[in-house]
């Protein structure tokens, strides 16, 4: 590997992918995506949840919540959407938040993860659901109505 790599690092044979303004009009595509004002309180309603569970000694940060939302935002563009879904954020709440929140020591004594906390603190959180007239309102989460 040394002798590989003394007159050049493997990177530079790579070809670009794509142009630097193909990369510039994605970042684009993505802000413009459609975020309702529900799915944007249902992401800051995750993050301060993550701020007030037990097993986290430090919750995420506003910032959590951006990069939750710019996520969110980056799912639909990939599954072609203009619009965020409740669902996206869920599935993306721990790669968004887990490495942004601390447990805390008895939590990590009990063997917790980030990942399970994350998911504990999802099922306590409203999610936003659909009206029959098509709009989003909030509803209870699963675990809530099956309690």
């Amino acid at each position: 590997m040394i002798k590989a790599q003394l007159h050049g690092h493997p990177v530079g044979d790579l070809s670009p992918v794509c142009e630097p303004v193909d990369v510039l009009g994605i970042q684009t595509a993505v802000r413009e995506v459609y975020v309702d004002v529900l799915v944007q309180q249902y992401i800051v309603a995750i993050t301060e949840a993550t701020r007030k569970h037990d097993a986290i000694y430090l919750g995420a940060s506003p910032r959590g919540s951006l990069a939750l939302q710019r996520l969110g935002q980056a799912r639909a563009v990939l599954d072609d959407r203009d619009y965020v879904l409740p669902d996206d954020i869920k599935k993306l709440a721990y790669p968004a938040l887990g490495h942004r929140i601390i447990l805390s020591a008895q939590a990590r004594v009990k063997g917790l993860t980030p990942r399970q906390v994350v998911e504990e603190t999802l099922q306590g959180v409203q999610v936003p659901g659909i009206r029959a007239d098509g709009r989003l309102q909030a509803r209870e989460s699963a675990r809530a109505a099956e309690g």
